[in-house]
């Protein structure tokens, strides 16, 4: 069975992927499973050229298909802050709580209406030769003006669905995974991976 290399030291992130690529004729590995401690660049000003530059980086290194996501938070009152840098947002070791609690301090006195925000993801898949694929995801709510929720990671507990009335971190993982930007941007990963499986 083919290898796919899970680019990510994220564990939230591994753990997503490994529910929403169920099924496919591949064996998933994590960095860790790997051995590999080595970093990419991510320095880009575009989650396309991030997520490209981290899955070429790693296939290249394993020898395996790889894949790799930038993904994060375009808050329309920030002017599409946080963005490429939605990790790092509130300080380069900040918790999950730190960047949400940082959040909602800029986001003091922003009505809810023009809390709107996106999640963005694009995922990037490479082969140990350098060809490089990408697809993309986003979901579309606001921001809500305290976390509710105890599912999810990162901003799910203040992205808020409308449509559901609850934040992503109150909705059930395999809702999530269906509306999800990074369930979406999967959806379309898992054709690219059919054929190189």
């Amino acid at each position: 069975m083919p290898r796919l290399l899970l680019a990510t030291t994220n564990r939230g992130k591994a753990a997503e992927y490994v529910s929403l690529l169920k099924g496919l004729d591949l064996e998933l590995v994590t960095l860790d499973q790997a051995g590999i401690s080595q970093e990419a660049e991510e320095n880009y000003s575009t989650f396309e050229e991030n997520a490209r530059s981290k899955a070429v980086f790693y296939a290249a290194l394993s020898g395996l298909i790889t894949l790799a996501d930038d993904s994060g938070l375009e808050v329309e009152a920030l002017r599409g802050e946080p963005g490429v840098r939605s990790s790092r947002y509130a300080g380069e070791n900040a918790s999950d709580a730190d960047r949400v609690n940082f959040l909602l301090e800029k986001l003091k006195g922003v009505p809810c209406e023009l809390r709107r925000a996106r999640f963005r993801c694009v995922i990037a898949i490479a082969e140990p030769d350098g060809n490089v694929e990408t697809v993309s995801g986003e979901c579309r709510g606001c921001i809500a003006l305290e976390p509710r929720g105890s599912n999810g990671f990162g901003y799910d507990p203040v992205f808020y669905l409308p449509e559901y009335d609850k934040t992503i971190a109150e909705i059930s993982h395999e809702l999530k995974n269906q509306i999800s930007h990074r369930g979406r941007a999967a959806q379309k990963a898992r054709i690219l991976l059919q054929k190189l499986s």
